[in-house]
């Protein structure tokens, strides 16, 4: 899912920056530092939508670099179980299918993919049905639920299934 949340972050900057353009230099490093981060708390940060508010920057004491708390929004993506999401299939064997939603990893079992399926060893590898109407490979979108997620302090991964009407390839 995603939401629309207001963070806070503070930037550290070297005193070679300061001059003129100290506001876009102290934007464009919130950016790098944040957009494409995961935290355990929020979830994956997709993009920066706003700045609300760049505090007084701290001097250092003995060291001269200065630290901005800056207040923002930003779209973040945290799934939950449960939901239903799109997925590309990144590799097949015969333990099960992983898959990338977006940033996140997930595994689907074989124990979650339809009974009617079965692993198929040849090159490519795939889970086929017995009169090959579907075939799930590499490469493959599919729709799948997530059944749990595991949440790391800079990572999120989730584990999924196919077991359940509409989920599969989305054609």
């Amino acid at each position: 899912m995603f939401y629309h949340l207001p963070l806070e972050h503070e930037v550290l900057l070297h005193p070679k920056y300061f001059g003129p353009n100290l506001l876009n230099t102290v934007k464009q490093k919130l950016y790098s530092e944040v957009e494409g981060t995961c935290s355990g708390k929020y979830g994956f940060v997709i993009a920066v939508t706003t700045i609300d508010n760049i505090g007084a920057g701290a001097v250092q004491p003995g060291r001269g670099f200065v630290i901005y708390p800056i207040k923002y929004k930003a779209i973040v993506f945290r799934p939950f179980k449960g939901e239903v999401l799109d997925a590309i299939i990144t590799q097949v064997n015969k333990v099960g299918i992983f898959t990338e939603i977006g940033p996140m990893s997930c595994f689907i079992s074989r124990h979650s993919i339809p009974s009617d399926m079965e692993f198929d060893g040849a090159n490519p590898c795939s889970y086929k049905t017995k009169d090959e109407d579907l075939i799930l490979q590499q490469g493959d979108d599919i729709r799948v639920r997530i059944v749990g997620t595991r949440v790391d302090a800079k990572d999120i991964f989730a584990i999924g299934s196919l077991m359940d009407d509409y989920l599969g390839l989305s054609s």
